[in-house]
């Protein structure tokens, strides 16, 4: 009887989690496929290229809790039974959306020389950088706007519409850059501009959306300031959170750079591999997003506990899963990445710390998207900072007492997906396992 009975639920978390799995992947595409091309320009617009692109995809990192706050909101809205305010929510999101990414494609366009030389970027490369930088720039809006979207979409539990619209819109970006580069002869200007054209065009898709559904409830399109405001508000501790993950990753890589450029190389392939498998995990994530928003908003704590026990089973499951894959290609994927015998010793030696504690990262990642869900993002603010004062003790003493070479490599690799992740895992699961985080009601 217990497995009948949750397997509507099963159906519900992977018609979720699949399409966003696929949307998280068609993202990182845009940079691939400019990669891909810029890279026949030459080493310094390739160059060029990989500054700027750190700077856009951080840019679009931190405001990722548009996405993320959103979903939470609507989520709740629709779980009440309030479709036009979910709307209207989500309205406001796109606005501040909008006029944020206003406000920091100016001010990075502004700054841009600063902004690269400050990244590292040599005189040679700072030009290349500097001119797709800001002839992206223009897109950085629109990207915002497609992050507000898609939370909404999602609070409505609708994942597919973002994976077509990212899936078309990296199709179009690798077809645009090519004639824009190359036919043109736009060189990396063009690769920038067709990025941001692609990235317009996801944003105006998707914003249609959104606008037809709220103007059938009849819910305004104006801009309601009080909304923005909240908006606004509700993305601050989101934002802390992810300020803090994106600092712990810059220690991380700092303290592998200590341990060799040898193992500085394997680190960042490895942390390439993580990365990727956290779409996968990220994907269970959005749908405890989606499921606890609604359920809360519906008053049905017992619903959200189901919810948060069935995407646990599927989170570290699929950790698993990831985990025998990652064991079984941990001594010869480093051939994929170079042919350097040294690095790739080292990419196999760090790899399979990340296979064994993948389970960890699938907990972790499921309630992280369950908190998200509920809307608790001021816990989370506070956990990310405990987590990070925990952490640092932790990645010092390996640059400091740590061995040199790969084997210090390993023992970065032990405290961050260990020792990082096993922080989180705790303070994630001592406040799930009280009731303080599930308010019911449209509005926490």
């Amino acid at each position: 009887m217990r497995a009948t009975r949750l397997q509507p639920l099963d159906r519900q978390i992977l018609a979720l989690a699949v399409p966003a799995f696929a949307a998280l992947v068609a993202e990182p595409l845009f940079l691939l496929a400019d990669a891909a091309i810029v890279g026949h320009l030459g080493t310094l617009p390739l160059a060029g290229l990989g500054i700027a692109g750190a700077l856009l995809a951080t840019a679009v990192g931190v405001c990722v809790f548009l996405a993320y706050g959103t979903t939470s909101t609507v989520g709740r809205r629709i779980g009440a039974g309030d479709l036009r305010g979910a709307l209207s929510t989500g309205i406001d999101g796109m606005w501040l959306a909008l006029g944020l990414g206003l406000v920091l494609g100016g001010a990075a366009a502004i700054a841009a020389p600063w902004l690269v030389t400050t990244l590292g970027a040599s005189p040679d490369v700072a030009p290349f950088a500097v001119t797709y930088l800001r002839w992206s720039l223009p897109g950085l809006p629109a990207m915002l706007v497609v992050l507000a979207a898609t939370g909404v979409l999602r609070g409505l539990q609708d994942t597919r519409t973002p994976l077509y619209v990212a899936a078309a819109g990296a199709a179009v970006n690798g077809v645009l850059n090519w004639v824009l580069v190359y036919p043109l002869d736009l060189g990396i200007a063009g690769s920038g501009l067709g990025t941001a054209i692609a990235q317009l065009g996801m944003g105006s898709v998707l914003a249609g959306v959104v606008v037809r559904g709220a103007r059938r409830q009849g819910a305004t399109l104006r801009p309601h300031l009080p909304g923005i405001r909240a908006a606004a508000s509700a993305g601050v501790p989101l934002m802390l959170r992810t300020l803090v993950l994106r600092a712990v990753l810059l220690v991380t890589t700092y303290a592998a750079a200590r341990t060799g450029d040898t193992q500085l190389a394997a680190h960042q392939v490895v942390m390439t591999i993580w990365t990727f498998t956290t779409f996968a995990l990220d994907a269970v994530a959005i749908a405890g997003q989606a499921l606890t928003g609604r359920a809360l908003g519906a008053g049905d704590t017992t619903a959200v506990r189901a919810a948060t026990h069935r995407m646990l089973w599927w989170g570290t499951g699929l950790g698993v899963v990831l985990s025998v894959l990652l064991i079984g290609v941990h001594r010869v994927v480093g051939a994929a990445f170079t042919s350097d015998p040294a690095v790739q010793g080292a990419i196999a030696a760090a790899l399979l710390v990340a296979a064994i504690t993948q389970p960890l990262s699938g907990y972790v990642f499921v309630l992280d998207g369950v908190l998200i869900g509920a809307g608790d993002g001021r816990y989370l603010a506070v956990a990310s900072v405990v987590t990070l004062v925990a952490y640092l003790p932790l990645v010092a003493l390996v640059s400091v007492a740590g061995p040199a070479g790969t084997p210090g490599l390993v023992w970065l690799w032990v405290a961050f997906a260990g020792g990082f992740m096993g922080v989180r895992a705790v303070t994630l699961g001592l406040r799930t396992r009280g009731d303080g985080w599930m308010v019911v009601g449209a509005v926490r």
